[in-house]
C-alpha cells in the first residue's frame, strides 16, 4: 500500500517505505507546518466563533451545571472505535467514563470510580439521561466535565447546533451529574 501511495505521489511519498523508518518520520509539505499562510495578509488569521446562544435560556448554577464536552480517544477515528484504553488520559478498560475536576469532585461528595449518572439541562421537552458513567479525577476547569463520543450521544440536544453548519454541538452541553445514591426519583 505504502508504494502505490508513493508511486501515486512521488513529490510527496517519494521513498516512504525507507523514510517511513527514520527517527522522526518525515515531513510532508503542509503549508501551515512550513509557515506559509495563503490568506490575503499572509499571516496566519483567527476568527473568534460566536458563543453557541442556541441554549441562551439555559441559566448556570455554577454549583449545579457543568458543561460537558466529548472527546475521542488516541485510538478511535471519528465514531470508530478500536480499543478501549486511552492512552492519552491514562484510562484503561471502558470508555465510560466523566472526568471532573478534583475540586468539582470534593465538592460534590464524588469518589473516584464512583457510579454517576448524568443528565441533560436543555428546556426542550425531551428528557436526555445516562447512568453508569465512571467518575475520573482529571485536569479540566472546574464546572466543566468531558465523555467519550459516541457513548454519551444520547445527551446531545439536536437543537444545540453549530450557527453555520447546523452540525449538532458536542461541547458546552448543560448537564448535572449526579451520584446514583444521590438522582431523584423519576
Amino acid at each position: 500500500m505504502r508504494t502505490a501511495i508513493a508511486e501515486t505521489y512521488p513529490e510527496i511519498f517519494k521513498d516512504m517505505e525507507t523514510r517511513l523508518w527514520n527517527p522522526g518520520g518525515f515531513a510532508r509539505p503542509i503549508k501551515a507546518r512550513q509557515r506559509v499562510w495563503q490568506t490575503e495578509n499572509k499571516k496566519a488569521n483567527f476568527i473568534t466563533p460566536l458563543n453557541l446562544v442556541e441554549d441562551a435560556e439555559v441559566k448556570d448554577d455554577a454549583r449545579q451545571i457543568f458543561r460537558m464536552m466529548t472527546l475521542r480517544s488516541n485510538d478511535q477515528f471519528n465514531t470508530t472505535i478500536y480499543g478501549y484504553n486511552d492512552r492519552f488520559r491514562g484510562i484503561k478498560n471502558t470508555r465510560m467514563v466523566v472526568l471532573l475536576s478534583r475540586n468539582d469532585m470534593v465538592r460534590l461528595g464524588i469518589e473516584e470510580g464512583q457510579n454517576l449518572w448524568i443528565s441533560t439541562q436543555f428546556h426542550d421537552g425531551v428528557v436526555r439521561e445516562m447512568r453508569g458513567f465512571r467518575a475520573t479525577g482529571y485536569d479540566i476547569p472546574d464546572g466543566c466535565c468531558a465523555t467519550y463520543y459516541p457513548e454519551a450521544n444520547a445527551l446531545l440536544p439536536l437543537a444545540h447546533y453549530a450557527q453555520g453548519s447546523f452540525t449538532p454541538a458536542a461541547e458546552s452541553i448543560p448537564v448535572q451529574i449526579f451520584t446514583l445514591a444521590a438522582a431523584p426519583a423519576g
